[in-house]
């Protein structure tokens, strides 16, 4: 199944923690040159979608603090950027989810593959990443149950891309798969997010610590270079997340559904892998 002469960016048996954010890097290092132009271009919306809610919600860069003082507009700055975020995530799991299927049936995709749109369900994918979007956004509103929303709804791309399934079906499935094997799933997802959460915010206050250094340091430059940085920052995190989406729900796969034994046993008996991937359980 994999390539000969280099490693294979999702071995065919169920995986560590560790081995999965690996291997999440792994497929982003192997297909950066599409999907980070196409997280610049999504992060730069996200950018100019949330200026006016910064404005409203009179909060200052680069991190935004809350102003209690208008407590409702910032609130719903952090659901509107909740739901962008996860709706970010999700379009890009169209791309991510067809590059971790080529790595697992053995050749590396290239950048007119996973761009072409025969077989790609673009329009689905963007129907689909905007519901998870809104559902994130509904479920943001209470507080706390953002987790909920954030965990379930993350493989539905992935599971609508890979296994072939319908958009109500792939929300269905995406969930299941992630609440299998007591919330592992979920749990990873949630690992990731904060981790780079925290890479992100440390990455951003970096950069504009380095800016004042130099003497970049003008109020006036302050909500645009913000902007940019966290546009940098957020093209390497949104399709590291994506990555690891895709290749969570193969994995997922493999150790609840057999899957690396089906594809090992296609290998050996001429069947179609390709078949197998997409058929589900």
């Amino acid at each position: 199944m994999d390539h000969a002469g280099r490693p294979a960016v999702l071995p065919l048996r169920p995986l560590t923690v560790g081995e999965l954010l690996d291997a999440a890097v792994a497929l982003l290092r192997a297909y950066a040159p599409v999907l980070m132009p196409v997280a610049a271009v999504l992060a730069l919306g996200e950018q100019l979608l949330l200026a006016p809610l910064r404005t409203a919600a009179h909060v200052a860069p680069p991190a935004y603090l809350p102003n209690f003082d208008h407590a409702s507009a910032y609130w719903m700055l952090l659901c509107v950027g909740a739901a962008t975020e996860v709706a970010i995530i999700a379009a890009l799991g169209g791309l991510t989810g067809r590059a971790a299927t080529a790595e697992l049936l053995g050749h590396r995709a290239t950048a007119r593959d996973l761009l072409r749109p025969a077989g790609s369900r673009f329009g689905l994918v963007a129907v689909l990443a905007l519901c998870a979007g809104g559902i994130v956004f509904l479920v943001s509103l209470t507080g706390p149950t953002w987790v909920i929303g954030y965990t379930l709804v993350g493989l539905a791309v992935p599971a609508l891309v890979i296994d072939r399934t319908g958009p109500l079906q792939a929300l269905g499935r995406g969930a299941l798969l992630t609440i299998r094997s007591g919330l592992r799933g979920a749990g990873i997802r949630l690992i990731g997010y904060l981790a780079w959460f925290a890479v992100r915010l440390a990455l951003s206050l970096g950069a504009l610590a380095a800016l004042n250094a130099v003497g970049i340091d003008d109020p006036g430059w302050a909500v645009p270079v913000a902007a940019v940085v966290w546009l940098l920052v957020n093209s390497l995190a949104y399709p590291t997340l994506a990555c690891l989406d895709a290749v969570l729900l193969l994995e997922t796969r493999m150790r609840t559904e057999g899957l690396d034994i089906a594809l090992t046993r296609a290998r050996h008996t001429g069947r179609s892998a390709a078949a197998i991937l997409a058929g589900g359980p």
